[in-house]
């Protein structure tokens, strides 16, 4: 942003527009270029950038051992796919729309991956719990994502980027007995009816998407 003088912004100037940004929030990062307000920290060399939109469709490309792989993109928003609800107990709107929020989060975390979400009321806005990625099994994700989320779990969502390969005595039921209040989980399992069968057990909501995230 320009100035009239080093340290002062002029109040006349408008921040640059970029259509995925807020105008405060682009006064607010366009101030970043102002070195002598922000000290060391401050920088001249600040820009915003605003990266395309991948086109849907396209392959997304990982180099491995001797070459690439190539993969359909993983590029489906909420409000592109199903949730379809295969337990007994059917997910008021609020739970849906955590459960939704829950799996969006979940496309981005590494697999083996879980998220906690749901609305947090203080804020009125929905907020992650707790996350828990990476580990060799979805059981050890899914108990660091609870240790996160702690008493604020009662009554959450709860995604998992692929499904659950087993069902009782293992991740599905854990959650259920912590009072997750929904699941979302891709499906697909040859056990899926053990998953289904653990949440009318409990009375919880399971909503099969039909859609794997499986982030490496």
């Amino acid at each position: 942003m320009s100035s009239d003088s080093p340290g002062h912004p002029n109040p006349t100037r408008q921040a640059p527009r970029y259509p995925s940004y807020a105008k405060k929030s682009c006064y607010l990062l366009s101030k970043l270029s102002n070195a002598t307000s922000l000290g060391r920290f401050g920088s001249k060399m600040s820009k915003i950038l605003e990266a395309s939109k991948n086109e849907k469709g396209k392959l997304s490309l990982r180099q491995v051992g001797g070459g690439w792989l190539a993969q359909d993109s993983d590029d489906l928003n909420p409000k592109d796919i199903q949730f379809n609800t295969v337990s007994e107990k059917t997910p008021v709107q609020s739970e849906l729309s955590d459960a939704k929020f829950a799996w969006l989060c979940v496309k981005h975390v590494k697999s083996n991956a879980i998220v906690i979400a749901k609305m947090f009321v203080p804020v009125q806005n929905r907020c992650m719990l707790g996350m828990g990625s990476g580990q060799p099994n979805r059981v050890e994700s899914l108990r660091i994502a609870f240790r996160k989320a702690g008493e604020e779990a009662k009554g959450a969502a709860l995604a998992s980027d692929a499904f659950f390969p087993f069902a009782w005595n293992d991740a599905v039921e854990e959650a259920c007995q912590n009072g997750i209040g929904v699941i979302a989980e891709p499906g697909g399992s040859i056990r899926d009816a053990d998953a289904i069968d653990c949440c009318n057990k409990y009375g919880v909501s399971l909503l099969f998407t039909n859609v794997r995230h499986f982030r490496h």
